[in-house]
């Protein structure tokens, strides 16, 4: 075996931001339901991409990104063009399988996270017309 890392032993690093993150998409969660949004799933999983969010309020159906940074600004740089193309194509497939789909308003949304912060909830964070062709 090759100098490193036991493969069989978890990475404390790893470990440590998966907790961090499981911890933002759980106050992301609350903060979304004390803003009137009913949490439809929460890590929706497809072989074309991942959702951290999908939530509802009224009409709209959001599909919200959650990035934990050490600051905000930090944060928002953290969704790049190619995970932004993901979670479309993801958001596309959950849509296929709802029955009350076209009655909704699809919206992409960031949801911010940084100690000591109050979450900042970005609406229509980005559209899929903003974007160039996937690559």
């Amino acid at each position: 075996m090759a100098a490193g890392r036991d493969p069989a032993r978890p990475n404390p690093a790893r470990a440590a931001r998966h907790r961090r993150g499981r911890r933002g998409e759980a106050l992301a969660g609350l903060w979304l339901r004390l803003k009137g949004y009913r949490i439809l799933a929460r890590n929706w999983r497809h072989p074309l991409g991942e959702i951290d969010i999908l939530a509802r309020r009224g009409r709209i159906l959001a599909v919200i990104e959650v990035k934990w940074r050490d600051r905000i600004d930090l944060a928002a740089d953290a969704i790049g063009t190619r995970q932004r193309h993901r979670i479309m194509r993801a958001a596309a497939v959950f849509l296929a399988g709802q029955p009350d789909a076209a009655r909704l308003s699809l919206r992409f949304d960031a949801l911010l996270l940084a100690p000591g912060r109050w979450p900042r909830h970005v609406a229509d964070a980005w559209r899929p017309s903003d974007e160039g062709p996937a690559g």
